[in-house]
């Protein structure tokens, strides 16, 4: 785990923490409910009105639908293999179930509506509910749908997210070769879509990789933890400014170190969020001009920035959930205007054949907070001139076609039912006015570092911002463990043991994490240019056992990326039965017998050697890989509660025991309450008038102490699930105790 530096009580960051331990009792969430906000704002519709973003008749239907709640959206993971038959058990068996709960929900005899499936989305894996997210979340006849979201999406199957969250990532493009960064990836939801396509040309490991940053410490756990539900070797996570992000070095197979360029960049940059009012009806009351005039210099020194970083003939995305064109095209105009022809926008609506969209506009009116619109930056008054700055106007009527900000895609909510949003697509034609060759850049960095020999060392500060993390400490081949490791899961000569990594220089390796080769060459190279937060997959779990060959297990998670290389000694087939009975054991002191497994197991089982192994089950239309464990005399498969509840839907079994109503569980804890309130003041008592002297009163902490563990039942009994509904409420330190 990370460890703070020091114990400097001014340390801002501790503050904070101590900050918030301080308000634990106060309420989570806002104390204002959503259904009391007023979804009106008068400047609000009178700016956008004046930039035409909408056909004036479709004016009322626009903003009708943004006054309404967003409807519920999930995505299948692409590239896990069991992608198709998750969908086929959706299709016949979660819909039936939508229907009959959304009836009972509505009580009003009403037509359930069918449920919608994304069709800009390939392979239907993507789909849209009827029903907000706080329908599903607050209402007991949905919450069956609601734990199968919750189970299926932490164990990394599918993924909750916001339709149009999900087209930068389709337009971008990503195969298994590119390098991709995603310049400000908190909390994680296009990251993980980019990891799927990443993975999604089969089964061999890609020879590219996703770099995904975020500025905010905190963030970047979170950004973890979307991740790891993926399992990819090819994941690093990064701490650093987007607008100023390092330069970073690959040794190639020469030795020589070249500058890091990357085929696929992301740039979903941070604005003022006003295509999620349906999401976020707050934002209603808080809506003004001057967000978007702050953040208009930002996004652009991030997007210019992802420009430098870009190879020539690589594509960038440009997106916002803002409708502003000063966050969106006078963005890009800025940019295409102080790059010239080396940056263009092209057209990606091919990309999206039935999604409805609007052009980019290439007009519009900056305005200051009370409405008063400008033409030309000559009108704007003095006092304004420091808010409204002349890159933030629209080209001159000459120009507008060399800029093609036509073919920028504006997605309004009422034309599909989604949020607002914006994506651009940008191809880097030639190198930027201002970059230099790779033969100059080194040339100034040999200065550089001639300069900095020459000058006295500088003082090193005093702390630094979020958690100190524990080093990347990569192994060289002639571990005494990997040794074991080898002899004993029988890994061929393909594997390259200096791709394993640890994160502990000494004492015993509790885990042993797995990455691609190119991020090993990556993060070797750059530890000092940046600072890394999290990288690779946990492959191996130290398993201390007596008379064990091996001191480590295999980790579920890391599976898929080592089962290539692992002998055929560690690995059996395990009938449907028998896998299921596996499965649903819910004891793990008490794990089935090998005697009470069908023969063909046994068979199996008899020829492989006490220790971890691999259970796998090939059907026709599903293949599934297990860690398991053989005992002396038995065998068990060691995988968490949600990868179980979702390999038992797969493989048909019941899975009706891990349905935790928490309406129910609610009800009976109150009950109990009542009970015990009850018991300590009888009614029929109160009634009989005694002298003072004879009557028998509770005892105080008594009461206190009973009422105390009425509360803790009601607590205990509430779904421990609902903990993940929500990853931001998520404590960074959980998070990081995870990923570390």
């Amino acid at each position: 785990m990370g460890k703070r530096r020091g114990n400097n009580k001014q340390n801002p960051f501790a503050k904070k923490k101590r900050d918030l331990k301080e308000r634990e009792s106060e309420p989570a969430r806002r104390k204002k409910p959503y259904d009391d906000i007023v979804r009106a704002n008068e400047s609000f519709e009178t700016y956008y009105k004046h930039q035409n973003i909408c056909k004036p008749e479709e004016w009322d239907e626009f903003m009708g639908k943004l006054r309404s709640n967003l409807p519920v959206t999930f995505r299948i993971t692409g590239s896990k293999s069991q992608a198709h038959a998750l969908l086929k058990i959706i299709k016949d068996k979660f819909f039936t179930e939508y229907h009959r709960a959304v009836a009972e929900f509505r009580e009003s005899g009403e037509v359930v509506p069918e449920p919608q499936c994304l069709g800009w989305y390939p392979n239907e894996f993507a789909w849209q509910l009827d029903l907000s997210r706080k329908d599903i979340r607050r209402s007991e006849p949905l919450y069956k749908l609601h734990n199968f979201l919750i189970a299926e999406t932490s164990s990394g199957n599918i993924s909750r997210q916001e339709a149009v969250s999900m087209i930068p990532p389709l337009v971008l493009g990503v195969e298994p070769h590119h390098k991709v960064l995603d310049m400000c990836a908190a909390p994680g939801s296009k990251t993980a879509q980019l990891i799927e396509a990443l993975h999604a040309g089969g089964e061999n490991l890609p020879t590219g990789f996703i770099m995904a940053n975020d500025i905010d410490n905190n963030r970047c756990y979170m950004l973890v933890h979307q991740a790891k539900r993926l399992s990819s070797p090819c994941c690093v996570v990064t701490n650093a400014d987007s607008s100023n992000f390092p330069n970073m070095k690959l040794k190639t197979d020469s030795g020589e170190m070249k500058t890091l360029k990357y085929d696929r960049i992301l740039c979903d940059v941070p604005c003022s969020g006003d295509g999620t009012m349906r999401k976020n009806p707050d934002i209603w009351t808080k809506w003004n001009l001057q967000h978007a005039a702050n953040l208009h210099g930002l996004q652009y020194r991030i997007v210019k920035r992802g420009a430098e970083l870009l190879k020539v003939g690589g594509k960038l995305v440009y997106s916002t959930c803002s409708l502003n064109p000063i966050e969106n095209e006078a963005v890009l105009h800025y940019l295409l205007t102080q790059t010239g022809d080396a940056m263009e926008i092209v057209d990606a609506s091919h990309l999206l054949p039935s999604l409805k969209h609007n052009p980019g506009i290439t007009y519009w009116e900056p305005a200051t907070k009370d409405m008063k619109f400008y033409k030309t930056f000559d009108e704007v008054p003095e006092m304004y001139r420091t808010i409204i700055r002349p890159h933030m106007f629209p080209p001159a009527p000459e120009n507008v076609a060399k800029f093609n900000l036509e073919k920028c895609i504006r997605v309004m909510p009422h034309q599909q039912n989604t949020g607002g949003f914006f994506i651009a697509l940008l191809e880097k034609k030639k190198p930027l006015p201002w970059e230099t060759s790779e033969s100059s850049e080194a040339t100034k960095e040999t200065d550089a570092k001639k300069q900095e020999d020459e000058e006295p060392p500088r003082k090193k500060p005093k702390y630094r911002r979020g958690f100190k993390e524990d080093p990347f400490v990569f192994f060289d081949g002639k571990e005494d463990i990997f040794e074991s490791i080898k002899d004993f899961y029988e890994l061929n000569k393909d594997f390259d043991p200096k791709n394993l990594l640890t994160r502990c220089k000494e004492g015993k390796k509790k885990n042993i994490y797995f990455c691609s080769e190119i991020l090993r060459n990556v993060i070797t190279n750059n530890e000092e240019r940046i600072k890394f937060i999290n990288l690779g997959v946990k492959t191996f779990a130290r398993c201390d056992n007596r008379n064990m060959e091996c001191d480590f297990r295999l980790a579920q998670e890391g599976l898929p990326s080592v089962i290539g290389f692992l002998g055929p000694d560690r690995q059996l087939f395990i009938d449907k039965g028998d896998l299921i009975r596996l499965l649903s054991n819910n004891d793990p002191t008490r794990p089935p017998e090998i005697s009470t497994l069908s023969e063909a197991t046994q068979c199996s089982v008899q020829l492989l050697g006490p220790g971890s192994c691999v259970l796998q089950y090939h059907a026709d239309d599903l293949q599934l890989d297990i860690v398991g464990w053989r005992g002396t005399k038995s065998l068990r498969a060691y995988v968490d509660q949600h990868d179980t509840v979702h390999m038992l839907r797969l493989l048909g079994a019941d899975v009706s025991k891990y349905e935790k109503n928490k309406f129910e569980a609610r009800k009976e804890a109150e009950a109990e309450r009542e009970s015990l309130r009850d018991e300590v003041l009888d009614p029929a008592e109160e009634d009989v008038k005694k002298p003072e002297e004879d009557v028998e009163k509770p005892d105080v902490e008594e009461v206190k102490e009973e009422s105390k563990d009425a509360e803790e039942v009601k607590e205990e009994s509430k779904d421990a699930e609902k903990v993940k509904e929500d990853v931001k409420m998520e404590s960074e330190n959980e998070v990081k105790e995870e990923t570390s």
